[in-house]
């Protein structure tokens, strides 16, 4: 049976060109002939061909800004800020190379001693679509400066413009160092499992992370990177400033169309505000509008495909509660078809948390009695990436962000704002505690401990 071609998420009148699969095994192969010149090639050198890479990328940023947007949704200055990112990142996974990739010595041992950092081989890194170039990058970059070559799997929904990044990357770097290797979980699944690939990257589901943990068990020298999602909850204490808190909520819930790993899908407000906070988010929340992602004035794009949408629909279907603001599905936008959807807000009981992960555009409103409350509410879920919480008081907000069990806590802030400067991962089903963001670099080798005694002669 024939194929439905991939079109635009925006304008599915835009037929976007097919991108084939490629050769892992070939791709493999040219990694692991690169592998040892690239290991002993210098610091120095293994970042200016970096340099080279990221001149190429500031060139092109429209391009691939434009390119993220048409292909996946993504509203353009959304797609703007992630290219910006990923130019930036260079600098940022630069100065983390010469800091963790040092020798250490002078350590008082018995002996003359250093530890140095040992470049491991080949790395895959499996990429999403809601970042496709951002978050797969972070770890290209970081491994690339450990002298590991990288071969990078996009998402075969940013396949396109995943393809015009490798075109600007790969130049930079001797054959093998920097490839694509496109396709789907079968692609995937090959380059993971290849014992000579020795650390894995990877960015998607809980379920396709768990099955990569299990089948890499046994390899106990194959490092894996796990990020997985979450359900992030933005915390409304009772002398937050509720506008402030109003407008993070909806930005949080909205920005890639509730499509981020750390997107606000839960609030928890405390009761005596709960009426007024509500009040204030709906009204926030108006201000995003489903819209042409390629328009500038954008807020809310596209979900990704047609799947998504169904999940949408069905989350609306199935939440229990009460809905304060009923979503809906938009076929048709200003007279363009695509997978456009409306936020949605319902207030839940204690027991509705949430057990799997969004992704959509809808939000579950708690009331809490007290912060202790709060908490129970917050921890009865099983992931643990972001939180923010709304406060006035500092001494609140650090007393309540110590019960919180989440790899990036932020006060009086969206729980989308994780700045490349931080590093960023998350605790129990959201990651496996190695963290993108800043200072991945330190899991991009082996440590190697070294000492000896008087030389004779």
């Amino acid at each position: 049976m024939e194929r439905e071609p991939r079109c635009s998420p925006g304008d599915l009148s835009v037929v976007l060109p097919e991108v084939a699969p490629g050769d892992v095994a070939v791709s493999v192969e040219a990694a692991v002939v690169a592998a040892s010149a690239w290991a002993r090639t210098p610091l120095p050198e293994r970042i200016a061909r970096l340099r080279a890479a990221q001149g190429a990328l500031a060139t092109a940023k429209d391009e691939l800004a434009r390119g993220i947007a048409l292909e996946t949704g993504k509203p353009l200055t959304e797609a703007l800020g992630e290219v910006g990112a990923v130019v930036a990142k260079i600098d940022l996974t630069i100065a983390d190379a010469e800091r963790y990739l040092a020798d250490e010595g002078n350590l008082g041992g018995p002996h003359p001693a250093v530890v140095r950092r040992r470049a491991r081989g080949p790395a895959a890194v499996v990429g999403p679509f809601n970042f496709p170039l951002h978050l797969g990058h972070g770890a290209n970059v970081a491994h690339l400066l450990a002298g590991n070559p990288v071969i990078f799997k996009p998402s075969p929904l940013a396949a396109c413009v995943a393809a015009r990044y490798g075109e600007l990357m790969s130049p930079a770097f001797p054959p093998g160092v920097f490839q694509i290797v496109q396709g789907g979980g079968a692609e995937g699944e090959a380059l993971c499992l290849d014992p000579r690939v020795r650390s894995v990257c990877f960015t998607g589901s809980v379920p396709v992370g768990k099955a990569l943990a299990r089948a890499l068990a046994e390899d106990f020298s194959k490092d894996l990177a796990l990020e997985l999602g979450g359900s992030n909850a933005l915390l409304v204490c009772a002398d937050a400033d509720l506008d402030k808190a109003a407008a993070a909520a909806a930005e949080g819930a909205c920005l890639t169309a509730g499509q981020r790993c750390n997107a606000t899908s839960r609030i928890i407000v405390e009761r005596p505000v709960a009426a007024e906070f509500q009040r204030r988010f709906l009204a926030a929340l108006a201000a995003f509008q489903p819209g042409d992602p390629l328009l500038p004035t954008t807020k809310l794009g596209p979900v990704i495909s047609a799947s998504a949408v169904a999940r949408y629909e069905r989350l609306l279907a199935e939440t229990p509660g009460a809905w304060l603001l009923p979503g809906r599905a938009e076929p048709v936008v200003a007279g363009q078809r695509g997978h456009y959807v409306r936020p949605a807000v319902v207030l839940c009981d204690a027991g509705d948390a949430p057990v799997e992960e969004c992704f959509v555009p809808i939000v579950r409103l708690f009331i809490a009695d007290d912060l202790d409350a709060a908490v129970r509410l917050h921890d009865a879920t099983p992931f643990g990436l972001t939180a923010s919480i709304f406060t006035r008081s500092e001494a609140a907000f650090r007393a309540l962000g110590e019960l919180l069990e989440v790899g990036n806590l932020y006060a009086n802030l969206p729980t989308t704002f994780s700045p490349s400067t931080l590093p960023f991962g998350g605790l129990h089903a959201s990651g496996n505690g190695r963290p993108g963001g800043r200072g991945f670099i330190r899991f991009t080798t082996d440590e190697q401990a070294v000492q000896w005694a008087a030389w004779e002669g």
